[in-house]
């Protein structure tokens, strides 16, 4: 959906299909000015039996991090992902702040390594139910496997 913001209403008919299938829908959040939190959050405003994943979790912006943090606090339906999300500590405040089930591990590979990734969760302060949460459980529930 390139340049159309995260809550024009083209994406309606995918929206309506992904609530009609019961599948979540993931979208790339960071970057200014189609994909910023805000615009995702009006999207999963309108649709509130979808559930949204936002790709990033704002990104390398503590700005963008933030709000993606809020708009996850304002929205249950929305989820964070957390790859190229350079902060360690935001990935533990959300797991207390929106909820444990809610925030889970994604790489974005080739652009990012998986070693990478896995240590920023590691030192996030996560306890140990909290690192299956964030590496699998999740995930494994949101995608219903």
């Amino acid at each position: 959906m390139h340049a159309y913001t995260a809550d024009s209403e083209m994406l309606d008919p995918v929206m309506k299909a992904a609530e009609d299938l019961n599948i979540p829908v993931f979208i790339h959040c960071g970057h200014p000015p189609y994909s910023l939190p805000w615009s995702i959050g009006l999207l999963a405003e309108r649709f509130p039996n979808v559930k949204v994943v936002m790709i990033h979790m704002g990104h390398g912006h503590g700005v963008y991090i933030d709000g993606s943090l809020k708009m996850a606090m304002r929205y249950p339906n929305i989820y964070l992902e957390m790859s190229g999300m350079p902060m360690g500590s935001k990935i533990k405040e959300a797991y207390d702040v929106i909820g444990k089930d809610r925030i889970m591990f994604g790489i974005d590979a080739p652009f990012h390594h998986p070693t990478v990734e896995m240590q920023k969760v590691l030192t996030s302060g996560l306890d140990e139910q909290g690192l299956k949460d964030v590496f699998y459980n999740n995930a494994a529930k949101l995608m219903s496997l």
